[in-house]
């Protein structure tokens, strides 16, 4: 039987979205919702969605759908109503980063979820990136020893327009929770507290905050170090950020892209010692898919078995509180505490 399921937020990203839910023979969208009718009647039209109640009020099509789940595709300040509502009609949500647009609503949504024995999964899509399941395996294994620093480097130049460009915070908030959360899935370790600079460059076509550097302290020691660009033209990195975390016998290097590189300490003699490359062993499993299907995959499959998928709410909040955190650092000026 199919999970009935009304997309909230008919914007840009929706495409991306339905896109993977029409390969799901599991997945029925029986409902759209947006404020502005036409970009639902829109994407209903392009998806060839005939049967699907198109409206203004997300209330009123859950009340009509009756769906099992609801697709949060919606501007981050809206994410906390659409969730809370989604879970007074009995409903399950998988929702668009960042999870929320403050700390508090994050709070009562994961609090939301709990009392309504409800599953709330975030879009952190890159958990399912082959290759970055691929580097945690390497680390998990021991080769370069226990990790003191991960580094992360994102530069692209992304010409959105749209709310993005009069976003307060928008590297931060819409782009770098990404990156702070792999590096979380990265190195197993939770944020304790963040050190951060904010800026936005001449030339910028930000309104504010399309550049940040981070320090983040967190828990067995390691140091994260992020720096990103919104507006940086040329020599990009991948979407994926340049990694680069260190052990303390050796470091490994991904590229962003299939690049794993590793070396180890072999002979210690004089200044330097001797290094030794040591082979990243691949990706398991099937070939690679769409890490949003299998984003949306993971939620479809915890809704039937009752399992948690990786971007659980609860988990997810962590990734959240460093953006946050960087936020009252940056604000501050100040080194900031972060209490999830």
């Amino acid at each position: 039987m199919s999970m009935r399921t009304v997309l909230v937020g008919c914007g840009g990203i929706s495409k991306a979205w339905l896109a993977m839910a029409a390969k799901m023979d599991d997945v029925e969208i029986v409902g759209l919702v947006d404020l502005a009718r036409d970009a639902a009647e829109a994407k209903a039209k392009q998806f060839g969605l005939t049967d699907a109640i198109v409206d203004t009020d997300m209330a009123a099509a859950l009340e009509k759908t009756k769906p099992e789940a609801v697709f949060d595709c919606t501007t981050p300040e809206a994410h906390a109503r659409v969730t809370l509502e989604a879970f007074a009609r009995g409903c399950h949500v998988l929702g668009e980063k960042p999870m929320a647009d403050s700390m508090a609503n994050a709070r009562k949504m994961v609090a939301a979820a709990r009392e309504a024995g409800k599953i709330y999964a975030v879009g952190q899509q890159r958990r399912y990136n082959p290759q970055i399941a691929r580097l945690r395996r390497f680390i998990e294994s021991g080769a370069i020893g226990p990790l003191t620093t991960v580094n992360c480097d994102f530069y692209i130049g992304a010409h959105f327009g749209g709310f993005r460009a009069q976003m307060d915070h928008v590297l931060l908030i819409d782009m770098a929770i990404h990156t702070f959360d792999a590096a979380r899935f990265i190195s197993g370790a939770d944020p304790l507290s963040a050190y951060c600079h904010e800026w936005n460059p001449r030339g910028s076509w930000y309104a504010h905050g399309a550049c940040a550097q981070a320090i983040f302290e967190m828990t067995d020691g390691i140091v994260i170090n992020y720096r990103g660009s919104w507006c940086s033209e040329g020599l990009i990195t991948p979407w994926e950020s340049q990694w680069r975390v260190i052990g303390e016998n050796g470091s490994v290097a991904w590229d962003g892209r299939d690049g794993l590189r590793a070396q180890v300490v072999g002979e210690i003699k004089g200044l330097i010692p001797d290094y030794i490359d040591v082979e990243v062993p691949p990706a398991e499993g099937a070939p690679k898919q769409d890490d949003r299907y299998l984003l949306m995959r993971d939620f479809v499959d915890c809704v039937r078995s009752g399992g948690a998928p990786k971007t659980v709410c609860a988990d997810n909040i962590k990734s959240l509180a460093m953006v946050f955190g960087a936020i009252d650092s940056a604000e501050s000026a100040k080194k900031t505490p972060i209490a999830p």
